[in-house]
């Protein structure tokens, strides 16, 4: 938490708008109710920058890094798998699907802002029941079989994303950005839209921490020491996908963050569920504050793509943490 807090803060003082830290904190006092009718030196557009752009965008990065990495924890708690993703169940090339259909066809008016992201997470949850209705047999979700149904439609999805892909020609930067993920252009509107999410999510998976635990001994003992099977992996995943659909509907698809942060925290505490929930929320939300910061001022004013920044930055140190524990096995 004390490092959330720090790198929220460091977050805030950093940007490409010439603003000084002790002008950008000087703001941010000043919108509390004591300090809001004394007289202050800043132009509006400094105030706008501050608490309408800046703020609403270091909000929104803590939140959809908690809710990829929660995610994450989840499928890879049910799949019993570490190597498990938000992504396993296709739900991000649903959401894409969604997202590349709308800016194809230039319908991202239709609705206003909220056209992509309710698009995307509409389709996301499609894409969910589909690898669900694929996977069921005689009312019972065998984990090898719903990760070949999400194997199938992701690559499925994936084909006709890049077919539409290949259609557009004056709007391909805008499905590839999107495809790249960015939080340029959110507002505090998107971080209302995720908040819900974030708040039902986490305590969900909470109280499913425990059976996570007994996960590991595989089903069969789970439901000997009397926990409901099915209906403990139709809830996780459920949540989990909801939680992936909302953050990628607001962000586009963001990698490595599902996948890294929960075997980071597995590495740091232990195998508890009941603490990795918690700490991969915290550890999600740190990680893609620090990207998306780095994102948006490394090449200022020119801003990088979150998703390439989380693969540069991902993508090796998960390669450390395997050959790390190559090591350790092998020794």
């Amino acid at each position: 938490m004390l490092l959330l807090a720090v790198s929220i803060i460091v977050s805030l003082s950093i940007g490409s708008a010439g603003i000084s830290v002790r002008d950008v904190w000087g703001i941010l006092l000043h919108q509390l109710p004591w300090l809001a009718d004394k007289p202050v030196a800043y132009t509006s557009g400094e105030v706008a920058i501050v608490t309408q752009v800046r703020l609403s965008r270091v909000l929104l990065a803590v939140l959809v890094g908690a809710c990829l990495a929660l995610a994450g924890t989840g499928f890879q708690g049910v799949l019993r798998n570490p190597l498990a993703d938000p992504y396993t169940l296709g739900v991000a090339s649903g959401s894409s699907v969604g997202a590349a259909f709308i800016i194809l066809f230039g319908l991202q008016t239709a609705l206003g802002m909220w056209t992509i992201p309710l698009v995307a997470f509409s389709t996301g949850t499609i894409t969910l029941l589909g690898v669900f209705w694929l996977s069921r047999s005689k009312g019972i979700m065998q984990i090898e079989t719903l990760i070949l149904s999400g194997v199938i439609i992701q690559s499925f999805l994936g084909a006709f994303v890049s077919f539409m892909v290949s259609l557009s020609q004056g709007v391909v930067n805008q499905i590839l950005f999107w495809l790249m993920g960015s939080l340029a252009m959110r507002s505090w509107d998107n971080v209302y839209m995720l908040l819900p999410f974030l708040a039902i999510g986490l305590p969900v998976l909470l109280v499913y921490g425990q059976s996570l635990n007994l996960f590991v001994l595989g089903e069969r003992h789970a439901a000997h020491l009397g926990i409901r099977v099915e209906r403990t992996k139709l809830i996780v995943l459920i949540s989990s996908t909801l939680l992936t659909a909302a953050a990628v509907s607001v962000s586009g698809v963001i990698g490595f963050v599902g996948l890294v942060i929960p075997h980071l925290i597995r590495l740091l505490v232990g195998p508890d569920y009941r603490l990795i929930i918690p700490l991969s929320a915290i550890g999600g939300g740190v990680f893609v504050l620090w990207a998306d910061t780095l994102a948006r001022t490394a090449l200022s004013p020119k801003e990088i793509p979150l998703g390439v920044v989380t693969a540069l930055i991902g993508a090796p140190f998960f390669a450390y943490l395997l050959h790390r524990r190559k090591l350790k096995e092998g020794g």
